[in-house]
């Protein structure tokens, strides 16, 4: 079963190449989501909150997600404080997952992940995380765009991009580049490349 590790910059379109790929037969799985959902486990909710304050509690005694991403975004380099909660429970999750797939292993299974680069999110102890990673790219300008687009402000933008790695440094881990600086023709072109390329031209 190979696995891939999938990043890029947020607005870069990692997402729509994980589209791509899932349509072609990819087995996707979103790390960012698992990330999600790890926040409502009760040992790692407790840790945030004593970590980062009753602040980024909801009423309801849940993180609110919001209030965490300004304290962690905010510029008091505090995202490493929540990648030490986070991230430990993050793989326990996909490495359950991963075992839950040898028994009918797809023909590739991609972690899509905006953290790849700057974290050890995929790789497992056991070897069962990503050994190969793609790397998708855009122009900074092409990105924030993108991102106002989405509805969110521009320092709020450039901040998100400042946190994560940088293009040198994805690039650096990359086995395969996608730029996505064109239309969804030209992707849909590259990708369809690859998928020939990891698949041995099935």
């Amino acid at each position: 079963m190979l696995v891939i590790g999938l990043c890029g910059g947020i607005g870069a379109g990692k997402s729509t190449v994980a589209s791509l790929l899932a349509e072609r037969g990819a087995h996707v799985i979103d790390v960012d989501a698992i990330g999600r959902e790890v926040l409502a486990h009760d040992d790692v909710r407790d840790r945030v909150r004593d970590s980062f304050g009753d602040g980024v509690l909801a009423d309801d005694g849940s993180i609110d997600r919001a209030a965490l991403a300004t304290t962690v975004f905010g510029g008091d380099g505090r995202l490493p404080d929540l990648e030490a909660i986070s991230h430990p429970a993050i793989n326990a999750e996909l490495a359950r997952y991963l075992e839950s797939l040898v028994t009918d292993p797809p023909p590739v299974v991609v972690l899509d992940m905006a953290v790849l680069a700057e974290s050890q999110l995929g790789r497992l102890p056991d070897g069962s995380g990503y050994t190969r990673v793609i790397v998708v790219e855009a122009d900074p300008a092409v990105r924030l765009a993108r991102l106002l687009e989405r509805g969110m402000s521009a320092d709020d933008a450039r901040a998100r991009m400042a946190s994560q790695a940088t293009d040198d440094e994805r690039r650096t881990i990359a086995d395969h580049v996608l730029v996505n600086d064109g239309d969804i023709a030209a992707l849909q072109h590259q990708v369809g490349t690859l998928w020939a390329t990891l698949t041995g031209g099935a």
